[in-house]
């Protein structure tokens, strides 16, 4: 296969992200601080199976905030040599993965957060959440990226669906080892990792939460699409896909 040969992998991620931007009404009103955060792997619990939920209930005052970090690998070590086996040498992976979210508030509002369109979304606002930025290498200290959520305003929020997208790069969900983590002020960290691996597909609903009682269900989808819109009529958000690519 030459250089100009596209796969239909390339065919099907151009078509997706021509028709990636929401179209929806109102601005990117600014993203959410950025702030240093982690999670400690071996003191996490983790939702490894579709359909796997936990729930989490708030205290007297509710949640604070709620963060839903993201993590990635964007570099892979591979054994190198023809003669020694404990050659290894580290290869950068090339993959620019985003995460972002669908969301609806009790209202009935629908919407998206997520880098295309700059759909940065609102912490002190509706729809009381935002992205912390475009992360494109994989290689941030923490999380690569997060998703901040106004614990105050939990009430007002009825769903959010939270997707990996991998905007360029040869998709490798297995190397990437994505995984969200849902960090919420005085309880154990939960990790949605994934469950299954489709590189064909370049679009993943990895996690739901859920406002239940005000409590928040946590849920492992981990269920692959060709594109943002198809995502969207699988899990009922109803929002209208325009063209649009990212910055930069």
């Amino acid at each position: 296969m030459t250089k100009d040969t596209k796969t239909s992998f390339d065919s099907l991620a151009e078509a997706n992200r021509d028709r990636a931007k929401f179209s929806g009404h109102g601005k990117a009103l600014g993203a959410a601080g950025v702030k240093e955060h982690s999670y400690d792997p071996d003191n996490s619990t983790y939702l490894r199976k579709p359909g796997e939920s936990l729930a989490i209930t708030p205290g007297e005052d509710g949640f604070k905030y709620i963060l839903v970090g993201a993590a990635w690998e964007n570099i892979a070590t591979k054994k190198s040599g023809l003669f020694s086996k404990a050659a290894k040498k580290a290869l950068k992976i090339g993959v620019d993965l985003d995460v972002g979210c669908l969301y609806e508030l009790q209202d009935g509002t629908r919407g998206a957060v997520q880098a295309f369109g700059e759909k940065f979304g609102d912490f002190e606002q509706p729809p009381y959440m935002a992205l912390s930025g475009d992360e494109r290498t994989g290689e941030a200290k923490g999380y690569d990226e997060y998703v901040q959520i106004n614990g105050a305003h939990w009430d007002k929020i009825k769903r959010v669906l939270v997707y990996f997208y991998i905007y360029s790069g040869v998709p490798n969900w297995a190397e990437i080892n994505p995984k969200i983590i849902l960090d919420v002020p005085g309880e154990e960290d939960l990790v949605v990792a994934l469950a299954s691996h489709n590189d064909a597909l370049a679009v993943c609903a990895v996690g739901g939460l859920e406002n239940v009682r005000n409590g928040i269900k946590l849920t492992n989808y981990t269920e692959y699409f060709p594109g943002h819109a198809e995502m969207d009529r699988a899990f009922g958000f109803g929002l209208e896909w325009a063209d649009g690519k990212k910055k930069g």
